[in-house]
């Protein structure tokens, strides 16, 4: 049950101020609730307690909260009279990665993975900053109801680092069970973005992700004896070539496309060729058309070079394709725009910066896809200090990638900027 008297206080307390005097005042205690996340990161479809504490953080602001919705996700709605529906969404996730940011709140975090496996855990995405500035909103939004009317449903989405939350929300009825959003909202942490600064991309913005992995066979036997052999080590490294000339012969130029190799397993000793190798590839484009070209070439060319090398017809390599995959995010240009203004007159319109397209992939991009066709935004939000930012472009050199042990938000100003454009942006598609 949410806390109604103490929903009530907060906002009767707030309902008088504007945005900015709201976001000074809950600002101490949202940078407590980062460092408390941060400290405490769960790995995708474990989100148990990331859950249930933002769960509780969108009941104290007065939101009717559902848990535990397609796993452990969260829907918060909180309903302001007659006018538009709008979505905003926090993921909830973090990675398997050992943090090495020597900050004094660094997770120090080690748990057991889905293979039961002892890995360190840490917010290498950033997904803590995302949780406390849709805290932050959810708050300002309750302490500003005077300024806006509609619907609001914030959704805490797990399983993003896997592509799989949005479609388990989606699976379980969210845009039926909840009212169905007009627009639908979310910001990124950007690692090579000053703080203070929003970016925002117009059409594609993340790309198509697919996993794949290729098993190939082989006839295993004494190293000192090849020709009694099928070396799949040999034929696997012929593999990893000729999937080189996807992108570079296949693949019109300036469609963007990728196709990686990034693990490559095989042999036990030096002197036994082994009987089988896995690769595991990620594949990322922007175009349907390219998207399935992608896959039908590898299988193209693995079955191929497979017969080249005198496999048996029991022996040849296997394709498969992972659920972890995601559609490319479209960000609608028009929603773009209108957030671009609403976000620009609250922290400034030198502050909104144009981005280009990555080959990064999200989630997000599901709730764009169904029938309904929900027309999405997603911005990018600056952590990073303005003059390290400024340095390592006057040196052309790189800051630790989202991902990396080493990614390190500045809390305080990220998050400022994460409430006052995520608030703005709601207020205005929700005027009255």
């Amino acid at each position: 049950m949410k806390p109604l008297f103490l929903s009530l206080l907060v906002t009767s307390s707030l309902a008088a101020a504007d945005l900015p005097s709201v976001v000074k005042q809950e600002l101490p205690s949202l940078v407590s609730l980062y460092k408390e996340l941060h400290g405490n990161p769960e790995l995708s479809l474990h989100e148990t307690e990331t859950s249930a504490r933002i769960a509780k953080e969108l009941c104290a602001a007065g939101l009717e909260v559902t848990e535990n919705f397609g796993g452990h996700g969260v829907v918060g709605v909180l309903k302001n009279g007659v006018g538009p529906v709008i979505l905003v969404r926090t993921d909830l996730d973090a990675l398997p990665v050992k943090e090495q940011t020597g900050a004094p709140y660094a997770s120090t975090k080690v748990v057991k993975d889905d293979l039961g496996r002892e890995v360190n855990v840490m917010h290498a995405c950033g997904h803590d900053v995302h949780m406390t500035s849709f805290v932050g909103t959810a708050r300002a939004l309750a302490a500003l109801k005077d300024q806006w009317h509609g619907t609001l449903v914030m959704i805490g989405q797990p399983a993003e680092e896997r592509v799989l939350g949005a479609r388990f929300m989606l699976r379980d009825g969210l845009f039926s069970k909840f009212p169905k959003p007009d627009k639908a909202i979310a910001l990124h942490c950007a690692s090579d973005m000053a703080h203070g600064t929003i970016g925002i991309v117009e059409g594609f913005a993340l790309a198509n992700v697919d996993s794949v992995e290729i098993v190939v066979k082989g006839v295993g036997g004494h190293g000192s004896m090849p020709h009694l052999c099928k070396d799949p080590i040999v034929l696997s490294s012929q593999i990893v070539l000729a999937l080189q000339t996807i992108v570079s012969r296949e693949v019109k130029p300036g469609d963007p496309a990728v196709v990686t190799v990034g693990s490559i397993h095989g042999g036990t000793k030096s002197n036994i060729i082994s009987d089988e190798v896995r690769l595991q590839l990620t594949l990322r484009s922007y175009r349907k058309e390219t998207r399935t070209h992608l896959v039908d070439s590898i299988k193209r060319i693995v079955k191929a070079q497979a017969e080249a090398a005198g496999m048996p017809a029991d022996k040849m390599p296997e394709v498969l394709l992972s659920d972890d995959s995601a559609t490319a995010l479209y960000n609608q240009p028009e929603l773009c725009q209108e957030v671009r203004g609403y976000i620009g007159a609250a922290i400034g319109a030198d502050n909104v910066l144009t981005r280009e397209p990555v080959m990064g992939a999200e989630d997000f991009s599901e709730y764009g896809m169904t029938k309904d066709k929900v027309p999405l935004c997603m911005f990018w939000l600056g952590t990073q200090p303005p003059a390290l930012v400024a340095a390592a472009k006057a040196k052309g050199t790189t800051l630790p990638s989202l991902h990396s042990p080493y990614f390190k938000p500045v809390p305080e100003p990220s998050i400022e900027t994460g409430v006052s454009a995520m608030t703005s942006a709601v207020i205005g598609l929700m005027k009255k």
